[in-house]
């Protein structure tokens, strides 16, 4: 097999995990490679029929995560020395195109690293003050290997507008867009029972605190957070056991597709999101989004059309005057033109966008 498809690392059920195996399912001929999957991302992995091998060994396995996929794409993946075509994804598996002597080079870039570029100063931030010279000195390494890396790339595709302005920003170099796979098909209109839903992770760049200080404002409302994360007990504290704000924690891919159907709306308000999977799974159900008018939000959610886009820095007046909008909207022409909308984000098309260039 001459053919691979490098992705850094199978860590959770995310975006990415779920780009590169719909990727491996619908190229069989393609060797999927990653440095390790970890036991978080083992769910997805099992309801796949995709193969993916693992690059980790010796002694590079007790390093932690990022350096050990840094390590095993640029000194263990000798394998690739004469490919055919190699689809390369992710912030550090396209360190492996130094090994890569013949061939096609593409890159699918999900988001640039931003802990080195857009969101450096904040990152930044974040360590202790005697780390931050070390975390400085890693970040201008790590950039000039990046760039150089994606600079050797023949054709460097990005899966939203955001995301090629945001490359082009940062590293001069341009890229075409190919939406990426959303399973548009396990998801469907089973009800409205009247509640709103918030399916994003609980860390703090995805703003559901905002919501939930909303739905505190609007007793008789109901908002379920289907997610968990590292911000969990500090919005249970921020909700303080209101009656009408649930929180249930991660659920299974099966329980989140009943959650979306029964749901009246998705609420989603990430800062610059890259391109968003949920609104797309909201609206592949008939459900309207309140989502923020920023990142790849506008590229996906129509405002006044399948859903409300609130200004950046939204507020909780704002998602309260939001709701109200949705109230009056939805009902099933407002579903029929959220199944519409979602129609053009399928595995399907982009599927058959990813044979025309790896064919």
């Amino acid at each position: 097999m001459k053919n691979y498809l490098l992705y850094d690392f199978m860590q959770v059920a995310g975006g990415a995990e779920r780009v590169t195996l719909t990727l491996a399912e619908g190229f069989p001929d393609f060797q999927t490679l990653v440095s390790r999957c970890y036991p978080d991302a083992q769910p997805l992995l099992d309801s796949s029929t995709a193969e993916v091998q693992e690059l980790r060994g010796g002694w590079s396995t007790c390093l932690p995560r990022i350096l050990e996929s840094m390590w095993c794409f640029r000194f263990r993946a000798g394998r690739l020395h004469d490919a055919q075509t190699v689809l390369y994804s992710g912030f550090y598996a396209p360190l492996a195109v130094y090994h890569q002597r013949s061939g096609r080079r593409l890159y699918y870039c999900h988001t640039i690293p931003r802990f080195a570029y857009d969101l450096y100063d904040s990152t930044l931030a974040g360590f202790p003050f005697w780390l931050r010279p070390f975390y400085a000195v890693f970040v201008r390494w790590f950039r000039k290997q990046y760039e150089a890396a994606i600079g050797r790339m023949d054709r460097i595709f990005v899966n939203s507008e955001n995301v090629r302005e945001r490359l082009r920003r940062h590293t001069g170099l341009d890229a075409e867009v190919i939406y990426p796979p959303v399973a548009t098909q396990h998801f469907r209109w089973l009800g409205d029972d009247g509640y709103y839903l918030s399916t994003a992770r609980l860390v703090p760049n995805k703003r559901v605190d905002v919501i939930v200080q909303a739905f505190l404002k609007m007793p008789t409302r109901s908002l379920v957070v289907l997610s968990g994360g590292p911000e969990l007990e500090r919005l249970k504290a921020i909700a303080a056991d209101a009656p009408n704000i649930r929180f249930t924690g991660w659920q299974t891919d099966e329980s989140l597709r009943r959650w979306v159907g029964n749901a009246r709306c998705v609420i989603y308000l990430p800062v610059d999101e890259d391109f968003g999977m949920s609104p797309v799974e909201a609206m592949a159900a008939g459900k309207p989004v309140i989502g923020v008018a920023e990142g790849g939000l506008l590229e996906t959610v129509v405002p006044g059309n399948t859903g409300v886009l609130l200004a950046p820095s939204p507020t909780p007046d704002a998602v309260v005057e939001a709701v109200t909008q949705i109230e009056q909207m939805h009902g099933a022409p407002l579903s029929a033109l959220c199944l519409q909308r979602a129609q053009q984000f399928t595995e399907e098309a982009f599927i058959a966008r990813m044979a025309s260039v790896l064919r």
